[in-house]
């Protein structure tokens, strides 16, 4: 279906607006990211929601106008009293009066022809700006309106404030939303009447009027009717787009898969250790998915060491036993590489065929390896995602298990349903997700938690210090070090850098280096894979006690005998690096401790983020704090990776109406998958105006 008609002024250039030229129009595209020589839209005027208000509605009278607030007269004007000839430093003023008082209107630098024009003597004039005193005088320094009686009506009483940008006037922009809102179609009606009704919503016309142009303060308020109504506007659109996507995820091509169990029963008995009951009940969810006709969708969100890859694991052995292959894709080589070796020993006791595909293997090793996919031979394969995109045939590929890459957005879940025609899916997150942002970026999916760590995983004693005690730290690590300990040393820069004031990862190598020559190592993202594989190996072999490092050792490196975390310039990491960081120690049975030794004047936020590592280990609740303090953008990497970011909903107010929006788009759906007939109609406009219809050609009758 094309975009609806009644659409079509919403989609027209801003230039058909008055008063915005070729200029303008440019700097509008520039500031609402219209795709690459395209113009700005009318739409992207309306989706530009105000970041507050002023009220002018309040008219004291000169003599009972308080400085400080913003205020609205009907004045005469009395005089103009030009400064003297090339005095810059005297203001124009110009005294006025109401019936009450008097009031003095300043304006520095001003055109004395442009004000004689605008505030001519003897006539009146409303008046609205802020009110301040000088020398017991009240006065209006540049006010922000000054309009004649009969246009008062042309005067916001209450004024939207729009976030603005160089060369943009609050002027320009104001006009620009009032005559888009002139072009304003009436629409189809979209959300469920018992919705509406419930929550005492106008329609969405209605909406963005009193949310751009408001009567009252109220009428325009974050947490009123109309604002709220275009925020779940907005989730709906988005949760619609995820439900289509998970029916086209799912729909028929599924297999109800047949397996005894008795396989994964053998995994079990290889383990050394039983699983924890969150384990339990995601291998519940999952066997109870894959049993079922329709394709498996499903998120495992687990927290560092929580045990995703056991249960992988698990129902990788199930799929083996119904006769289909596995997949498992990591973000990297060296996560790839630990994942192989972390079931490649299980896998041999009980028979699974596993294989690890890397970038780095020789041409013919890798021949072998695909030949071996291709006939059938490999139960599981282990890689990157990369290895998947290419030219790899599998026999039969019935699971696709992709970990740690939150940036795993929806169109790559889509492209890789399409690899293995009936392929379930599962993908594992260590990074805790607020449920917010689970279902902004996963609503299509099916989500399992693991809030549980596994027996015997001990506390992680936190402490926060500052770099001034560097001697101190490393005195103590060389007292642990003779004990045998292991320590991880994380720094935020690779090398030295002009325009920070961090110490490098190089820097601190050599530092350390020279206190215990020989027994440390160093890996950044700059190294070639080979040479941070070597290093790694070495540490985990015990060959090295202290590993400096970047980053690169957020996700997945697994050394149980590592137990310190000393984390450099800790202010500069996000509250859930942080939490990742600390997460690579407390793995084995010795007692772990994690140091974040921070600069000189840390900011409140930055107080703030160690404050929350140093209380709880619990990345969950981490994740929230996160979300408070950094915005959801920024919190799953996401500001440049095309995951929805959203213009009118703001999480912290509208959070309630994301699982109002969730419900209805699942409702909607599943009662009209086609989107026909009257209502379906009415649900494409809503996908249209939120530019989701890249969602409509993916919708199927029936």
């Amino acid at each position: 279906m094309a975009r609806p008609q009644q659409l079509t002024p919403l989609f027209a250039s801003v230039k058909k607006l008055k008063g915005i030229g070729p200029q303008l129009a440019q700097t509008m595209a520039r500031f609402f990211g219209a795709p690459e020589g395209q113009d700005a839209i009318l739409l992207d005027l309306l989706m530009h929601m105000p970041a507050g208000l002023v009220d002018r509605r309040h008219q004291p009278g000169a003599a009972f106008a308080q400085p400080g607030a913003i205020s609205t007269f009907l004045l005469t004007i009395d005089q103009h009293r030009a400064p003297p000839r090339g005095n810059k430093r005297v203001p124009y003023r110009i005294i006025a009066h109401d019936d009450t008082g008097e009031m003095m209107l300043t304006y520095f630098a001003g055109r004395a022809a442009w004000l004689e024009k605008t505030l001519p003597e003897g006539e009146q004039r409303y008046v609205s700006g802020m009110v301040t005193a000088f020398q017991g005088q009240k006065q209006i320094n540049h006010p922000d309106f000054v309009v004649k009686p009969d246009q008062f009506d042309e005067m916001p009483l209450v004024e939207p404030i729009y976030p603005l940008t160089q060369g943009l006037s609050a002027k320009k922009i104001q006009g620009a939303v009032r005559d888009a809102l002139a072009q304003m179609p009436e629409m189809p009606e979209w959300v469920p009447e018992n919705r509406l009704t419930l929550n005492g919503w106008p329609s969405f016309a209605d909406a963005m009027r009193q949310t751009h142009m408001p009567g009252t303060p109220g009428e325009a308020a974050l947490d009123g009717a109309a604002r709220a109504r275009l925020a779940y506007d907005e989730y709906l659109a988005g949760q619609l787009t995820l439900q289509i996507v998970r029916s086209t995820l799912t729909r028929e091509t599924g297999i109800a898969r047949e397996f005894s169990g008795a396989l994964a029963e053998k995994v079990r008995g290889a383990l050394p250790f039983s699983l924890t009951p969150g384990q339990e009940s995601a291998l519940t969810d999952i066997y109870a998915d894959l049993r079922q006709k329709r394709k498996m969708a499903r998120l495992i969100q687990g927290d560092v060491g929580a045990g995703k890859t056991v249960v992988a694991l698990l129902a990788m052995a199930a799929m083996a036993e119904s006769g289909a292959q596995s997949a498992l894709m990591a973000p990297t080589e060296i996560l790839a590489t630990q994942h192989f070796h972390s079931i490649s020993a299980i896998c041999d006791q009980v028979g699974l065929k596993v294989a690890l595909l890397t970038g780095k293997m020789p041409q013919g090793e890798r021949r072998a390896i695909q030949a071996k996919i291709a006939d059938g031979e490999i139960d599981i394969v282990v890689g990157t995602h990369a290895l998947f995109q290419s030219s790899i045939e599998f026999q039969q590929l019935g699971l696709t298990v992709v970990d740690e890459q939150h940036r795993f957005g929806v169109h790559q879940r889509l492209a890789l349903s399409d690899k293995g025609r009936k392929t379930e899916l599962l993908v594992m997150t260590a990074t805790p997700i607020p449920r917010t942002l689970v279902l902004t970026h996963f609503g299509d999916m099916d989500v399992s938690l693991l809030t549980d760590k596994p027996k015997g995983r001990q506390p992680i004693d936190t402490a926060i210090l500052s770099e001034k005690d560097y001697d101190r730290v490393v005195a103590r690590l060389g007292q642990r070090m003779h004990e045998g300990v292991q320590a991880f040393w994380v720094c935020p820069l690779v090398e030295e850098s002009e325009h920070l004031n961090a110490t490098s990862a190089e820097d601190r190598f050599k530092a350390l280096n020279q206190a215990f020559p020989g027994r440390v190592g160093l890996v950044h993202g700059r190294m070639a894979a080979a040479d941070k594989q070597a290093v790694m190996e070495q540490f985990a072999a015990g060959e090295l006690q202290i590993l400096v490092a970047t980053t690169v050792i957020e996700v997945g490196v697994d050394v149980p005998n590592a137990s310190i975390m000393i984390i450099e310039h800790a202010e500069r990491f996000g509250l859930s690096q942080l939490h990742q960081l600390r997460g690579r120690v407390g793995r084995g049975s010795k007692k772990s401790a994690c140091l974040l030794l921070h600069g000189e004047n840390l900011s409140e936020i930055a107080q703030k983020r160690l404050e929350t590592i140093k209380e709880t280990e619990d990345g969950f609740k981490i994740a929230e704090r996160d979300l408070e303090l950094r915005g959801e953008g920024d919190l799953l990497g996401t500001r440049q990776s095309g995951m929805p970011g959203y213009r009118i909903a703001i999480p912290e107010f509208h959070r309630d109406f994301l699982d109002m929006a969730h419900e209805d788009a699942a409702n909607i759906i599943e009662s009209n998958p086609g989107l026909t007939g009257p209502k379906g109609d009415a649900v494409r406009t809503l996908l249209y105006l939120f530019r989701k219809d890249l969602a409509i050609p993916l919708i199927k009758a029936g």
